[in-house]
């Protein structure tokens, strides 16, 4: 039997023995601490120093002045319409290579409707275009296209992918934020209002702190909210610690405001980037203070009622669980499709607004990290911006700072800031032309490809920056001119294509095939079915039963019972991690967990089986087959007509008409409105 101690009373001496041999235990800890804490500020100090050529890589710089290149031979004057392309001449001159002729007009309204609404123009559109002789008619369609609301669902989506939207939280559980949408919608709104880039900025990094009573400005800050999140099971704590929390927000910010991958710097110093270990967690000290903020949108009776009803249904589907449980493998066909039944029952999650805000108390002391491994604090360290754009003395902040995204925000977007504009403004020239003018557009570090066009690049950041940090100035600027309006053919360019195979040097448009959610959208465009109702919560559209199991919770996926909201753009479309679309996956939709730095376009034979045998192809071409019969009747030179109009903007030409009317003798006219959602007319843009 094991013996239990008794513990007896010491005497006086002993007692003050050990109190002085403590007290000098102590003392030597602390004089040990302290001679650590004094060297690793020391070490911080000398680590933290950069050289010469770290803080001279060329997107460090402050921007360059460039002066506008000037031709005064009859070929340059031929094709000068904006300040753009007197850079691009000047670059295709230096490379022995020229500008390709203009696209027709029907490749122009196309080509520009969808890069800025994401649609194709209707042929009621394209005929109006064609038949506008007037000196301004492509300006005005360049205006209308602007002041669409469709443009801001396009040019919305772009940021969305970057900033890795999502109303789920990923990981086994993929939990719900709540009212997450409204994020979505606050960006649409934003690029339709053209709200400067520097107050978009300034409203996502820290509108808490400027109102925290403003609810668009509680909205915005749920960009802190994006990245994906591990929960336990069966509560809402964070199983991952606070770190994985602070590391999700940096990430954000570095790629999608800086174009830098200061992540790569939370475990050690960046193994190419000039950001120091130590610069990382000074940066992720302006976060310490940031937490979730669900805001409730209801009132207390109706959150009581809601808790009520979730409380019954939640007890009943336990119990049914209990059941299966005993029943241990024997048939129990019925008791689950109970659980399933009440699963469904669960009443949706309230209104709410996903956002965060600064809790002082709650403030996280912030360490560097040995290995980025919170049990292994080092030094405390207060906030600071990135040490290669500092001065090596420049002093941290202190922790208790007033309003510390406010100040991030105003560092990010002041206007001599060298990363900021330099990036935004090459995300949009990517989007217009499929490349960046540096072609990494969430890497502008050493590891990142270097500018094809600096000076351009420059002088269109300067001008953006002294145009009130406003979009559609620059849309403006890119679409009018000649480089955006060059052919994309390349026959007779051989000479071009065997010495620019990547069109680096602009000499021709970059023929792309259209994004997944493009593609959606224009099938439901041309069939006549499209729903362009605005905002609101998101839709769960009709999917596979198997992938609804895979699941953690299949009550996870509601199909919204409207059907007619069933044909609405994609981008009101549910965004869940676990689960996309698999149409909008095949196309290559991004998969949510990481920023999006640009679209990539497979092709693989996925792709060709969904658009010819996938039921939303096919449920599309009957609704595009009974359009025509309503609008051609038994017309079929008519139906061809009108089937190539609506699908590629254009009549068909002599071969395809011939071949499409022998094809009608022989085939029902739904087969024939199939072939014109395969074709390569309808799903690429010129």
């Amino acid at each position: 039997m094991q013996e239990h101690s008794v513990r007896r009373p010491i005497g006086p001496v002993l007692a003050f023995t050990l109190c002085t041999l403590a007290a000098a235990a102590m003392t030597r800890a602390e004089d040990s601490a302290a001679e650590k804490t004094s060297k690793g500020a020391e070490e911080t100090k000398a680590a933290a120093l950069y050289t010469s050529d770290e803080r001279n890589h060329w997107s460090f710089l402050p921007r360059s002045q460039p002066a506008v290149p000037r031709f005064s031979d009859d070929e340059a004057k031929q094709w000068m319409r904006s300040d753009i392309d007197a850079f691009v001449l000047q670059r295709l001159r230096k490379e022995k290579l020229s500008f390709s002729p203009q696209a027709d007009r029907r490749t122009l309204i196309r080509r520009l409707t969808y890069d800025l609404t994401g649609l194709p123009p209707t042929p009621a559109e394209v005929a109006a275009f064609l038949t506008d002789k007037t000196p301004t008619a492509y300006e005005k369609l360049v205006n209308r296209l602007l002041a669409s609301p469709r443009y801001g669902e396009r040019w919305g989506q772009h940021w969305l992918d970057v900033v890795r939207f999502s109303e789920t939280e990923g990981f086994e559980y993929d939990r719900y934020r709540a009212g997450s949408w409204r994020y979505r919608d606050y960006v649409i709104q934003s690029f339709n209002a053209d709200k400067p880039f520097d107050q978009f900025v300034t409203e996502q990094l820290a509108g808490d702190e400027i109102d925290a009573n403003n609810r668009d400005l509680q909205v915005a800050v749920g960009f802190h909210r994006l990245g994906p999140i591990r929960r336990n099971q069966g509560n809402a704590e964070v199983a991952f610690s606070r770190n994985e929390v602070l590391t999700e927000m940096i990430d954000g910010i570095g790629v999608s405001l800086l174009g830098m991958t200061i992540g790569c710097a939370r475990c050690h110093d960046h193994m190419f980037d000039p950001v120091r270990q130590v610069d990382y967690y000074r940066f992720q000290a302006f976060l310490a203070a940031t937490h979730e903020n669900d805001i409730p949108l209801t009132t207390e009776a109706e959150a009581a009622a809601w808790k009520k009803k979730t409380d019954e249904i939640t007890g009943r589907i336990k119990k049914l669980r209990v059941e299966l449980a005993k029943a241990d493998g024997q048939p129990a066909e019925k008791l689950r499709a109970d659980v399933k039944r009440l699963e469904i029952q669960l009443p949706a999650p309230l209104p709410t607004v996903s956002s965060v805000r600064n809790i002082a108390d709650q403030r996280s002391s912030i360490h560097l990290l040995a290995r980025g491994d919170e049990s292994q604090k080092k030094q405390r360290l207060g906030m600071r911006y990135l040490g290669v754009l500092l001065t090596d003395d420049a002093p941290e902040l202190p922790a208790d700072t007033p309003g510390p995204r406010t100040r991030l925000a105003k560092w990010i977007t002041d206007p001599a800031h060298p990363l900021t504009a330099r990036v935004i403004v090459n995300r949009i020239w990517q989007n217009h032309f499929g490349r960046g003018i540096v072609s990494t557009p969430n890497d502008f570090g050493f590891n990142g490809m270097s500018p094809t066009h600096p000076e351009l690049l420059d002088f269109l950041a300067n001008r953006f920056v002294a145009e009130g940090w406003k979009f559609k100035p620059l849309h403006r600027l890119i679409v009018m001119s000649a480089t955006y309006r060059q052919g994309s053919a390349t026959t007779g360019r051989k000479a071009a294509l065997a010495k620019d195979p990547g069109n680096r040097w602009l000499w021709r448009f970059q023929r792309r095939r259209l994004q997944a959610e493009e593609i959606r959208d224009s099938m439901l465009a041309v069939a006549g079915t499209i729903n362009l109702e605005t905002g609101g919560p998101s839709i769960m559209l009709p999917v596979e039963q198997e992938l609804i199991d895979l699941l953690y919770k299949p009550s996870q996926w509601k199909v919204t019972a409207d059907e007619q909201s069933h044909s609405r753009r994609s981008i009101y479309l549910i965004a869940k991690r676990n689960l996309r679309l698999p149409f909008l996956e095949v196309f290559d939709q991004p998969d949510l967990q990481t920023s999006c730095a640009g679209r990539i376009a497979t092709t693989h034979s996925p792709q060709a089986l969904e658009l010819l045998n996938g039921k939303f192809s096919n449920q599309m071409a009957v609704t595009l087959a009974n359009r025509l019969r309503r609008d051609a009747g038994k017309n079929s030179p008519e139906q061809v007509e009108q089937g190539y109009q609506l699908t590629a903007g254009r009549s068909p030409t002599d071969r395809e008409r011939t071949i499409a009317l022998a094809f009608l003798k022989q085939h029902p006219l739904e087969d024939f409105t199939l072939a014109l959602l395969n074709l390569n007319a309808f799903l690429y843009v010129e």
